[in-house]
C-alpha cells in the first residue's frame, strides 16, 4: 500500500492508485499445501497486485476458498481467470462485482486520544457502527465491520488524531441466494 502525505504533514493511509481498478476474485481449491503460491504466481505474472487475500477452509475440510483483492487493469482480468481455473487444484475461480455479492472486511484502529478527544473518537466509532475492544489513558482500539468504502471512510475521519496501529483482514465474500460463492 503506498503511503503519501496528508495536509497534516503525517503519512495517509487512504491514497489508491487511480490507474487501476479494484477486482475481488474468489477461488474455491483443494486445500494442498502451494495452491496459494501457485495462484499467486499467476496474478503477479500478469500484473495484478494482490492488495489483500484472505484463506479459510469451508464446511468439507479438504477444500478452502480464497478470497483475493486485487489491484489492476481489467483487460485482460478474464484471461487470468481462465488461466487461474486451468490449475490442477483449483475448483472455481470467479470476479465478484456489484450487487451478486456480500462482501465484508473487519478492521482495527489503534488510536492516540487524550481523554479530552475520547468524545469525538466515539461519536465517530458509533457514527460507524465500530465497537470499541481496548480503551486505556492515552489510546483506544476501535473494531469495525463493513465494507471497504465505509472501513475507508471511518479512517479517514480518524486521521485528525493520531493513528498507531491499522490491521485489516481484508474482503470476505459471498454470493447471494442458492448460488456457491
Amino acid at each position: 500500500m503506498n503511503l503519501t502525505t496528508h495536509s497534516s504533514g503525517g503519512p495517509s493511509i487512504m491514497n489508491r492508485d487511480p490507474n487501476h481498478e479494484t477486482h475481488t476474485i474468489s477461488v474455491y481449491v483443494t486445500n494442498r499445501p502451494g495452491v496459494l503460491a501457485r495462484i499467486a504466481l499467476v496474478f503477479a505474472r500478469r500484473g495484478y497486485n494482490i492488495e489483500s487475500l484472505v484463506v479459510s477452509p469451508v464446511v468439507d475440510t479438504h477444500f478452502s476458498r480464497m478470497t483475493i483483492t486485487l489491484k489492476g487493469h481489467p483487460d485482460g482480468l478474464d484471461q487470468v481467470i481462465a488461466q487461474t481455473s486451468k490449475l490442477v487444484d483449483v475448483i472455481r475461480c470467479v470476479e465478484h462485482s456489484g450487487e451478486d455479492s456480500v462482501v465484508r472486511e473487519m478492521a482495527l484502529v489503534k488510536i492516540a486520544v487524550a481523554e479530552s478527544e475520547r468524545t469525538a473518537a466515539l461519536q465517530i466509532a458509533e457514527h460507524f457502527g465500530a465497537k470499541t475492544v481496548d480503551l486505556t489513558e492515552n489510546s483506544m482500539i476501535l473494531q469495525a465491520v463493513g465494507t471497504s468504502e465505509k472501513i475507508d471512510a471511518m479512517i479517514r475521519l480518524l486521521e485528525r488524531f493520531r493513528i498507531i496501529e491499522l490491521v485489516r483482514t481484508g474482503k470476505v465474500v459471498m454470493v447471494r441466494g442458492d448460488q456457491m460463492t
